[in-house]
């Protein structure tokens, strides 16, 4: 094909998706902000185009709307009218979607209404809660094009194990969202959809992939959003937006019959995992999902049930302040301090962690990438000639070279060697978590994220981890920028602390992270309820 007919395809595609918003939920031309306006936060509130009850409604989370719903005292129909239409507006104003389905959700909406009505019984645990779900996630009739024009036209025959789980469970599915090209851009931006931006400061980034979610929930779109994580997908776009999201342990919750960007790439393997706005609704989901045994869906799936933990007194916790790669830029480095301080003087121990291994890691993740030398990649691309994004040059033609079986097993070697040695410095320090950042930064202007190596190191670990929102923001008399006396630690981490504007990210959320070992997503959970007492 030729340059003309991909973005004739996208341009199709982009104008098909504005189309599926019914004139309703279309914000009148009066009424939307000005372009330069970067905080788009506040527009259901102060626009007067919301109802009442639509910001009550939307107002509320996952885990105050579910009793509602399960007691009859909110309708299905009622909340998801009002998040479809608040998501209509998101998406206007941050480009945050990628498919709607508003008339199937409603008529599902309908039908749970009428069946608790008619047993007096709610559907399951997530009784008529609308739920976002990422583009890869299939729903029938449906594209999940992740973020490449190939996919265009090509809707989705069955459905995601992950997406019966939670219908059975009685969610209410309404909308998909927007991922960067083949879901591999820590920034969300692609040649179909275009870029979503941050509602908090639409000149700032709201992280990738799953960058689409936390915007949609950053605005309150969504009460409940489900991504997914390979080098930092969930943890890197709840850090841009202040927002709480789990990165699973592969096996968890149910992975099958997504579509992913690089099919059959298993070195590293994806997971899924909430986005919310509180901490209660990672665990509500978590346990909802869990709760209905998916390893019987997905044979990948571990039983593992949903456990209670019991955490001693006062918990050991290594404290990470850089990866020995890039330093943390001042707001974050603040928000780190001020963790550990309150941490001791609540008794917990805090132990430094040396970075030593973190880069390792990091080369690690970056081989297993390009371990096709980029075919997968440039294979969708090359379908209907869309250039590679800037962002994702290392799967250029030529870039990367295609490892040979026996070279793919020795990756898998190193891997498993990297692993150990983490695991027994880890029994060895005696420690409960680590504590560090999720990124760099609190977040970025558009197109200048750099480094994904406080996440993506803990996807080839395969460990639990939350980025969690501190309750602190970014304060630009405070947070200045490092100076020329700074000796970086790195050529990446000079051109990051160059490029650090505290007038650009004034006021912004700051998010941590804090990592368990494997499959200790229940431990995680309530260690990060301490961190929180602690930061309060």
């Amino acid at each position: 094909m030729t340059a003309k007919s991909w973005e004739a395809i996208a341009a199709k595609k982009r104008q098909d998706l504005f189309d599926s918003i019914p004139e309703e939920w279309r914000i009148p031309s009066g009424l939307l902000p000005p372009a330069d306006q970067d905080d788009v936060t506040g527009f259901p509130e102060q626009s007067g185009w919301f109802t009442p009850e639509e910001l009550a409604i939307t107002g509320l989370t996952a885990a105050e709307l579910l009793p509602k719903l399960a007691s009859g005292e909110l309708r299905s129909e009622t909340v998801t009218r009002a998040f479809c239409k608040r998501a209509a507006a998101a998406h206007q104003l941050t480009n945050c979607l990628s498919e709607t389905c508003f008339a199937r959700a409603l008529a599902t909406a309908r039908d749970l209404d009428a069946r608790l009505a008619e047993t007096g019984q709610p559907a399951g645990p997530l009784h008529g809660l609308p739920v976002s779900l990422k583009d890869n996630f299939n729903l029938r009739g449906l594209d999940s094009t992740v973020g490449f024009v190939s996919h265009v036209g090509d809707p989705a025959a069955y459905e995601s194990v992950l997406a019966d789980v939670l219908r059975e469970a009685g969610a209410v599915f309404y909308v998909k969202t927007n991922v960067p090209t083949a879901m591999m851009i820590a920034e969300t931006v692609n040649n179909l959809t275009g870029r979503t931006v941050s509602p908090l400061n639409r000149r700032l980034t709201s992280g990738g992939s799953s960058g689409g979610e936390s915007a949609l929930l950053a605005f309150k779109g969504t009460p409940l959003g489900v991504g997914t994580d390979i080098g930092g997908s969930l943890r890197i776009p709840a850090a841009c937006t202040g927002v709480f999201t789990l990165r699973p342990s592969f096996g968890r919750f149910p992975t099958l019959r997504c579509r992913s960007g690089m099919p059959g790439q298993e070195a590293v393997q994806s997971v899924n995992g909430p986005l919310a706005r509180t901490l209660a609704d990672l665990a509500l989901y978590s346990k909802a999902v869990v709760d209905a045994q998916p390893w019987r869906l997905d044979p990948r799936c571990l039983p593992i049930p949903w456990r209670p933990v019991s955490l001693p007194p006062k918990l050991r916790i290594a404290v990470m302040w850089d990866d020995g790669v890039a330093l943390p830029t001042p707001p974050v480095t603040r928000a780190l301090w001020r963790a550990v301080a309150q941490l001791a003087a609540r008794g917990h121990e805090v132990v430094d962690w040396s970075s030593r291994d973190q880069a390792d890691g990091l080369a690690l993740l970056g081989r297993m990438f390009v371990a096709d030398g980029g075919r997968a990649i440039r294979r969708e691309l090359d379908r209907t000639g869309e250039p590679l994004h800037p962002e994702m040059h290392m799967y250029g033609e030529g870039a990367a070279r295609e490892l040979g079986a026996y070279e793919y097993w020795q990756l898998h070697l190193d891997r498993q060697e990297y692993q150990k040695r983490y695991l027994d410095r880890w029994l060895d320090a005696g420690i409960d978590a680590i504590l560090c950042p999720t990124t760099p930064y609190s977040s970025v202007e558009n197109g200048k994220f750099k480094h994904v190596g406080y996440t993506g190191v803990y996807n080839v670990l395969d460990y639990a981890c939350i980025s969690f929102p501190t309750g602190m923001t970014v304060d630009k008399s405070v947070d200045v920028a490092l100076g020329d006396s700074y000796k970086p630690l790195s050529d990446l981490d000079k051109k990051i602390q160059s490029e650090y504007n505290p007038e650009a990210v004034h006021g912004m959320p700051i998010n941590l992270q804090l990592v368990a070992q494997r499959l200790e997503e229940e431990k995680c959970v309530e260690m990060c309820k301490v961190v929180l007492d602690a930061l309060s």
